[in-house]
């Protein structure tokens, strides 16, 4: 079997696990209906939490970000890193299916086949193909976010940045065939965020609340 043609199920088999519709399954398991109908209608976390349950939205963010990064995980097992390839330098094959089977898991993620192609926003999936092919990168991610959401208290604005600087960091500390990976899922995170870049501009987003409810 030629390296195309490993690379090529890599990517079906990436955006395959990427698509399953966690918050979706998880919501209709526990009686709350279909969760496109609720709130933003989007199937992430942050909707899922609009339901009340905090466990089903804590479980949702952690498989949606397992997805993506355990395609990476599964492809770097699976390819024999015995071929090298120029992609921005010198990279074993490995290395290439990780990156292409993690990005299509988040491209799954976004783009599900199984919802007609309207998914989250992929910032959790992003996240964890991040941590699962470099965590030291992940932890300058989430750093970022944390900075950015403590001084502006935007979880979308935090979630632009991370992704926006997240390949700067690849670059330096890692290799730029990372970077041109992240550099991919930095614009799709942009993309998917262009409402709320819009509200952002107007001054409508809604804010982090750091207190507690009484």
């Amino acid at each position: 079997m030629t390296f195309s043609i490993i690379l090529l199920l890599c990517a079906l088999g990436g955006y395959l696990l990427g698509s399953i519709p966690f918050g979706l399954i998880l919501t209709r398991l526990a009686g709350y209906g279909d969760i496109r109908k609720i709130g933003s209608g989007n199937i992430g976390a942050t909707n899922v939490l609009r339901t009340g349950r905090k466990d089903l939205a804590l479980l949702t963010i952690l498989l949606d970000a397992s997805k993506a990064g355990f395609a990476a995980w599964f492809a770097y097992k699976l390819v024999p890193a015995n071929e090298m390839f120029f992609l921005g330098n010198i990279t074993s094959a490995n290395v290439i299916a990780e990156l292409v089977a993690g990005t299509c898991g988040v491209l799954g993620h976004n783009f599900p086949i199984w919802l007609k192609f309207k998914g989250g926003k992929g910032v959790a999936s992003t996240f964890g193909f991040i941590l699962f092919t470099n965590w030291q990168v992940a932890l300058l991610a989430l750093g970022t976010w944390l900075i950015f959401a403590v001084l502006t208290r935007y979880s979308s604005l935090s979630a632009l940045m991370a992704a926006l600087l997240t390949p700067f960091y690849a670059f330096f500390m890692v290799s730029p065939v990372y970077s041109i990976f992240y550099s991919g899922l930095a614009v799709l995170v942009i993309i998917r965020h262009h409402a709320n870049i819009s509200r952002l501009i107007k001054g409508t987003e809604s804010k982090i609340s750091f207190s507690k409810s009484k």
